[in-house]
């Protein structure tokens, strides 16, 4: 009991020393219990040093089984598929096996005790598997069978203290796990001895396995070593990184991380489907154009219905999208239009053509203008210039669209400064008679030219009458 105390005091020893370790992959631990059968021959010159393998299957006569758990392993991962691990192991013999063909030879419960360590090599990711793995390992260890009772007479009773010897051992196993971290182990274990005093023997195990030693910080299941996001927890499809709107898309690559959309916009959800992601979306439910950021245009005119003001009716974006009215139908738009509420032709700027008295008719206007005459140094009328100015009056109304210059004259009499104010009160007095019968005062103009300008001489009275005059010309 007390070799059997050591052996799992060391075993223990070893475990919380490896587990000071750095972890470098998922589950790196691994821990094995189980049971195991031991195939041994005698120590002896007749007995069969490790040619075993035509009795390998012969439970019934060979294998000493100890039905409880006998076996511990640990296994620690290192990489490649490449773990190492150690064992510590016990049995009774009960019998010892023999020649082919031969019986077993019973013995008196000779206990057996193995710490052994070895180098596994998985064979899993070779073979393409994930459940069942195969696997390799080589090393060494040390093996004790309790001594003094190796021959067959019951009557010997010889010592029973430990003979051992270091072995060095092939191991061939199948693990299948049931689940990630959880599964059943059998291997069978060659032990080559370096020492007469211990055949070469087999060793047999069973047993359940557990994996560990990952850490998942964030408990979704894909480990830190793993999980770009070992905070938050994620999805294993996006290396441990959250979706939060479950859209197929990570969120350190979603545009919208809180809104299922669409992986076409990056994650962004189209509501009204017009091919503009929400996000951009001016109206995003309602499908517009992407020129316009998602927004409609109902009369195709370019401008968005929202910015529209004739949203129904096509019109240019300089005008609101309303189109370009033409108030006076002259052909004319308004805003190229000089006239927009009169009539007019596009020659003229939307403006009615200025219709202006012929030669004959403002030579007639002179000759009218001319018979207005005044008194001497006044700017009144003449009675008899009043049928004159009557007539003038109405040739001016059959023209409503022409301008008209109307000129004050004077003699010679006076001075000239004195003169020059009479001519332009004279002009005012005619004037002010056409605006008062009709004539709108934006087509007249007042000039005086004193006796700057006569028609007659001035040396005789009715040279002097002539010059006391006004006349009426067509503005330029």
């Amino acid at each position: 009991m007390k070799n059997l105390s050591r052996l799992i005091l060391s075993t223990l020893l070893i475990v919380v020393i490896g587990n000071v370790n750095a972890q470098d992959s998922n589950n790196p631990w691994q821990i094995t219990i189980g049971v195991n059968a031991v195939d041994v021959y005698p120590v002896g010159e007749d007995a069969p040093q490790g040619d075993f393998f035509g009795e390998f299957f012969n439970v019934s006569d060979h294998w000493n089984v100890l039905p409880a758990f006998s076996t511990l392993s640990v296994q620690r991962y290192l990489d490649n598929d490449f773990s190492i691990g150690i064992s510590g192991s016990m049995n009774r013999i009960e019998k010892w096996g023999s020649l082919e063909g031969e019986p077993s030879v019973a013995v008196d419960n000779l206990m057996y005790y193995g710490v052994d360590a070895n180098v596994k090599y998985s064979l899993s990711t070779l073979l393409n598997t994930s459940r069942l793995e195969p696997f390799l390992a080589i090393g060494g260890g040390y093996t004790w069978i309790e001594e003094g009772k190796y021959n067959t007479d019951p009557s010997n009773d010889s010592s029973s203290d430990l003979a051992g010897s270091a072995t060095f051992n092939g191991t061939f196993g199948l693990a299948y796990w049931i689940t990630e971290n959880f599964g059943l182990t059998a291997q069978s274990t060659y032990k080559n001895s370096f020492d007469d005093q211990l055949t070469s023997h087999f060793q047999h195990a069973l047993g359940f396995s557990v994996k560990f030693g990952g850490v998942d910080t964030d408990g979704d299941g894909v480990y830190d070593k793993d999980d770009t996001c070992p905070e938050v927890a994620g999805l294993a499809q996006f290396d441990g990184c959250p979706d939060s709107d479950a859209d197929g898309i990570q969120d350190s690559e979603d545009t919208c991380p809180n809104e299922a959309g669409l992986a076409e916009f990056k994650g962004c959800p189209d509501t009204d489907g017009d091919g503009v992601s929400d996000n951009n979306d001016n109206c995003p439910n309602e499908a517009g154009l992407k020129a316009l950021a998602g927004c409609p245009d109902s009369d195709s005119d370019g401008v968005a219905n929202a910015e529209d003001k004739c949203p129904n009716e096509a019109g240019p974006v300089a005008n609101g999208g309303c189109p370009w009215k033409d108030g006076d139908s002259d052909g004319v738009l308004d805003k190229d239009d000089n006239c927009p509420t009169e009539a007019g032709t596009v020659a003229n700027n939307g403006c009615p053509e200025v219709v202006i008295p012929t030669e004959d008719v403002q030579a007639q206007l002179t000759n009218y203008a001319r018979t207005i005459n005044f008194s001497l140094g006044k700017s009144d009328f003449q009675k008899a210039a009043y049928p004159t100015l009557k007539a003038i009056t109405g040739i001016l109304n059959e023209y409503p669209k022409a301008n008209f210059i109307v000129e004050g004259h004077t003699d010679s009499i006076s001075s000239k400064a004195f003169n020059q104010r009479l001519s332009e009160s004279r002009a005012t007095a005619v004037v002010n008679y056409f605006t008062s019968n009709g004539v709108s005062a934006e087509r007249l103009t007042t000039v005086g030219y004193g006796e700057t300008t006569p028609i007659e001489s001035n040396m005789t009275a009715a040279g002097r009458a002539a010059n006391r005059r006004v006349e009426v010309k067509l503005a330029k």
